[in-house]
């Protein structure tokens, strides 16, 4: 293989259209531009933060067929790389049939993931991978239904969400009611359709990063996987995480096994963050993203190449190490407030610790439980990483 890169705007430039421009769109956005690539970063609202640093923006609604094609047309891509669930996928299945661009990781797993009932029905019924029993529900006399076939406690999402927007918990059929509008009220995007999940008693998740990329020598597409990755979570959305989850051979093995049998499935090159529950040697398939993952930004502590370096050689056909150098753990910094032009103070007393690092994305506008920043932190074990990760993120005032 002989793998080129061109100049940015430049007519020999390389480019790559960013779809959706958040936190870890910002990072992959850096490792590209490192990398002499030309990146275009779209998103539904204006300066998001990836568009801080990418050589070209835009804002328009990503889900409105016309006005993606219209973009493509334009910036003529060479990639076409979604970073969220909200988006015209038929355009993109067309714009991969007529080999106008390549999508990342390819135009099938953008489809098949962006809704959770396509996904799981791979995973479990074409796969035959073990998950938690699962229903699907479209109103809400088949949801009450389905919660009893289930059982309690349950947990309900929208078929089409993510970071825990439209989750909820339902312990008993009291729950049932107020559950349902919650996920037609919240979810990104309302399908009007909810999976409900039976409960697995499982000692702790982890996300096992995994990389799909091209051997530069033979051509082939190899997978990698980096090490695990364990992580809190709060209403379905991270607040902490860190590397390496300690776990069995016989499960760390298993993990492997399902994240290669379902990335495979989507086919492409690229990270996939492949979210499984651990108990013991047993392990369980929860969810698959087809490109880097919250939880993943403890890597940017924790390896030679982040997930977002990761992502960004894989996709481009470049060599990729998935090698951890140190322990590590992440601890995100939440706005607090419902407010815009937000002031982060005492950034020199989350810093004080030499092994700490902070990111603070740049989002515009702030609510109580968006994310705004992470902190990093290293150390001799996880369980020391984690305190002062967190004990580092506590320091940071928010205002308005």
């Amino acid at each position: 293989m002989n793998i080129s890169l061109g100049t940015p705007l430049q007519s020999s430039a390389f480019k790559v259209l960013l779809l959706g421009s958040g936190e870890l769109g910002k990072e992959v956005v850096i490792s590209l531009q490192r990398l002499g690539v030309e990146v275009h970063a779209a998103d539904r609202y204006a300066d998001a933060p990836a568009m801080h640093v990418a050589h070209y923006h835009y804002t328009l609604n990503m889900a409105d067929a016309a006005a993606l094609r219209s973009l493509i047309d334009q910036v003529q891509p060479h990639l076409i790389v979604p970073e969220i669930e909200a988006i015209a996928t038929d355009v993109l299945i067309e714009i991969e049939n007529n080999k106008t661009a390549t999508v990342i990781p390819s135009a099938k797993a953008v489809s098949l993931t962006m809704n959770r009932e396509g996904i799981r029905c791979l995973a479990a019924d074409e796969l035959q991978l073990p998950t938690s029993n699962f229903r699907f529900a479209s109103d809400l006399d088949s949801f009450r239904a389905a919660c009893d076939a289930i059982g309690y406690p349950n947990f309900v999402k929208p078929v089409m969400s993510s970071s825990g927007k439209g989750q909820s918990y339902v312990k008993t059929p009291d729950d049932v009611d107020q559950a349902w509008n919650h996920a037609m009220n919240t979810a990104r995007i309302n399908q009007g359709k909810v999976i409900i999940e039976s409960k697995i008693d499982f000692d702790f998740e982890i996300t096992l990063l995994t990389v799909r990329a091209r051997n530069p020598k033979s051509g082939d597409i190899e997978t990698h996987f980096c090490a695990p990755i364990g992580h809190q979570q709060q209403d379905g959305d991270y607040i902490e995480s860190w590397q390496p989850q300690p776990m069995s051979d016989t499960a760390l093995t298993r993990a492997k096994d399902i994240a290669d049998k379902i990335t495979t499935a989507l086919g492409g090159c690229g990270l996939f963050g492949v979210e499984l529950f651990i108990r013991g040697d047993d392990v369980w398939f929860s969810e698959v993203s087809p490109r880097p993952h919250d939880t993943g930004l403890v890597t940017l502590a924790s390896q030679y190449q982040s997930e977002f370096e990761l992502h960004a050689r894989a996709i481009l056909g470049l060599p990729v190490n998935t090698q951890q150098h140190s322990v590590a753990a992440s601890a995100v910094i939440y706005a607090g407030i419902d407010q815009s032009n937000l002031q982060f103070e005492h950034l020199e007393h989350v810093l004080s610790h030499p092994n700490t690092d902070l990111r603070l994305f740049g989002k515009p506008e702030g609510f109580t439980k968006r994310r705004m920043g992470v902190v990093t932190a290293r150390a001799e074990n996880t369980d020391d990483a984690r305190d002062i990760a967190r004990e580092a993120a506590s320091r940071v005032v928010v205002k308005a």
